[in-house]
């Protein structure tokens, strides 16, 4: 056995990839059994991308440098008027002048 295979990660990674798909096809086989949603769950269901996308950008954007920050102000503005493709090409090519072009 090498020194990188250690049984206890892969015990490790294969207990997670369960959990992992019993959450995923448990909420699938829960909504199919529904007659009806109830408003409160498919309102909180809506909610959903909202606050992965929020995890995602706030710690970037509080404990972030300047180039961040001005990036995600940035795309925020780009976003409310123009597609999510541009928005994020966009965003790309803000981070990497902010970087290359003035080294923040």
């Amino acid at each position: 056995m090498s020194d990188q295979f250690h049984l206890d990660m892969v015990l490790l990674i294969l207990a997670s990839a369960i959990v992992t798909y019993l959450t995923r096809i448990g909420g699938y086989v829960l909504i199919t059994r529904l007659k009806t949603m109830p408003p409160r769950l498919e309102a909180a269901l809506n909610a959903v991308p909202a606050a992965v996308l929020t995890t995602l950008w706030a710690p970037a954007f509080v404990y972030g440098g300047y180039d961040v920050k001005i990036t995600i102000a940035a795309a925020l503005v780009i976003g409310l008027r123009y597609s999510q493709i541009v928005t994020i090409v966009a965003a790309l090519a803000i981070i990497l002048l902010l970087r290359h072009g003035f080294g923040l």
